[in-house]
């Protein structure tokens, strides 16, 4: 075979996360040929460790299903919410709202789980290389063609494709190449979190549910996440601004155990623990790229966008994306048509479910209840789970876009909604 063959491909992928496994599984399995650079080695650290359960269906389409239930990670049926004064929620349990086997999903460690993703793409043809960083995406005018890519052991060179896929995370090499990152200015969000041995855990059906439990004047919030191994990842959510300016400290741990003060639903669940792991940090991550596509490129997972670990969406718009733009690429292969045209045609969709996320995500920082909800609208508590589960590409979820409304703005009227001014204020 000719040097010149060995540097051709198919769809070359850039990062071997979950949108970048998916997008490369996706393709390869119609028999194409695609090659994916991770500059990293498995395994290795990722926060976003909550699936919910509409990643189930992606799962499925990747042969994903059988690992995943012959894995040892915490089994996850339900999210609990608690008050800024402690009060548990009753539980939003999926099953009760859809009784199939995708309403029964997990917390995963990402090490362990993107590696398995990683190595199911390998088995289905993907020719992987970890270790090997894209240096530069090569074009020719605006059309992507190709990168330049170094493997850990100094070797560079060239491979050219009909498509480059960036699943690069939030480098986001080719947002930036292009200028395209929008930053969400309403989610100016940061996090602040650790892991713990021997926390609180329930028992049962309860064992593996998230818990978002929020801090005195709805100022922030805490994910509890059960994970196996008798470890629990719990970190906090608020303002920036809030959370790192206007201290007395810039210590990390100080900060931490500030807000655990403030949070009664927590402290208990905490008494006797261990931390076990160092303090992570990640600043203001809200932003989505201006579209996902160009002339032979194409953006998924979080170098398309990331919204907010609320309600634990990352996984799934990272598998959601895959699934999407592999089915737009399988398609512009097929047809010899690689245009931007052609490659963005997921994108309307895939938005709308971004935003139909995104909505519930602000009203919780705008003092959204669910409890309230559900006593006025009990006939719509069906929808609002279906939003929590992920299901965000069925229309029919808009149904509590107005009741939404209504109450905003009699909170609004009332002096009660919170704006992000008041939510950052010490």
């Amino acid at each position: 075979m000719s040097a010149a063959a060995t540097n051709r491909t198919d769809v070359i992928v850039i990062g071997g996360g979950p949108s970048g496994a998916t997008v490369s599984t996706l393709v390869a399995q119609t028999g194409k040929k695609v090659t994916l650079f991770e500059r990293d080695r498995f395994p290795r650290f990722h926060i976003g460790e909550s699936l919910i359960p509409e990643t189930y269906w992606v799962l499925d389409r990747l042969k994903m299903l059988d690992k995943m239930k012959g894995s040892h990670f915490v089994k996850k049926h339900s999210v609990q919410f608690v008050t800024q004064h402690g009060k548990l929620s009753e539980p939003f349990y999926f099953w009760d709202n859809k009784p199939h086997e995708c309403s029964q999903t997990w917390q995963v460690v990402r090490s362990e789980f993107d590696h398995l993703m990683l190595k199911n793409a390998a088995e289905q043809g993907v020719e992987v290389h970890e270790g090997a960083k894209v240096h530069e995406v090569l074009f020719d005018g605006q059309r992507a063609i190709g990168v330049r890519v170094a493997t850990d052991d100094g070797v560079v060179r060239e491979v050219f494709a009909e498509v480059v896929v960036d699943a690069s995370g939030q480098s986001a090499m080719l947002m930036d190449h292009f200028q395209l990152r929008q930053w969400d200015t309403q989610l100016k969000k940061a996090a602040l979190w650790t892991y713990w041995k021997g926390a609180y855990r329930d028992t049962g059906k309860d064992e593996g549910a998230t818990i978002v439990l929020q801090v005195a004047g709805k100022k922030g919030w805490f994910w509890y996440i059960p994970l196996h191994d008798d470890i629990v990842s719990v970190g906090v959510v608020a303002n920036f601004d809030y959370l790192f300016k206007n201290r007395a400290t810039k210590e990390h741990e100080q900060i931490y155990f500030e807000e655990v003060a403030r949070c009664p639903g927590l402290q208990p669940r905490l008494e006797g623990a261990e931390r076990v792991a160092p303090f992570r940090v990640q600043k203001e991550y809200s932003y989505k790229a201006k579209k996902v596509a160009g002339d032979g490129w194409v953006l998924v997972g979080d170098a398309f966008g990331f919204l907010d670990p609320l309600y634990s969406s990352g996984v799934l718009l990272a598998l959601k994306s895959g699934e999407l733009a592999a089915d737009a690429i399988n398609e512009a292969l097929d047809k010899k048509d690689t245009s931007e045209t052609q490659l963005r045609k997921w994108e309307p969709d895939y938005l709308k479910g971004m935003e139909r996320m995104r909505r519930l995500v602000c009203e919780f920082y705008d003092g959204f209840s669910f409890g309230r909800f559900v006593k006025r609208y009990p006939h719509l508590k069906g929808h609002l789970t279906d939003l929590l589960i992920g299901d965000l590409f069925d229309p029919k979820v808009d149904d509590v876009v107005e009741p939404m409304d209504i109450i905003r703005e009699e909170q609004h009227a009332a002096g009660k909604l919170l704006t992000p001014e008041m939510v950052a204020a010490p």
